[in-house]
């Protein structure tokens, strides 16, 4: 499966985005995909995830203004982030497992990732 994540750019403060993760080479149906990020200097951290079933996880900074989603025909999962923050600044990675729900919030379960996208909010 390959991923391309895309989507990210400059927005200030209380502006919003739409990030895109395009599955090619398989269906996002069969996987749970997540959105984790990078900020500058720190680990890479999980943000939300979509599961095959249609369940839906936040952690909690983001829960309440970003909202995961999922498009079947257009085999694309999206990430849009309303009232964004200078601390969501960051590359936004998308990635597919097929962990159990439970475990979706932990990095090293992901099977494939995308290339990452970068959003910066300014303040």
């Amino acid at each position: 499966v390959q991923l391309q994540a895309s989507g990210g750019g400059l927005v200030q403060a209380g502006g919003s985005l739409t990030l895109s993760c395009t599955a090619s080479g398989g269906s996002f149906r069969r996987y749970t995909t997540g959105w984790f990020r990078q900020a500058p200097g720190k680990e890479r951290e999980f943000v939300a995830a979509f599961g095959w079933s249609g369940n839906r996880k936040y952690t909690d900074p983001v829960a309440g203004r970003f909202t995961i989603s999922r498009d079947n025909a257009k085999n694309t999962v999206y990430l849009r982030m309303n009232s964004l923050k200078p601390e969501d600044t960051a590359v936004y990675y998308c990635g597919v497992t097929t962990t159990v729900w439970g475990s979706v919030a932990q990095e090293n379960v992901y099977l494939y990732w995308g290339q990452g996208t970068l959003v910066t909010v300014s303040s």
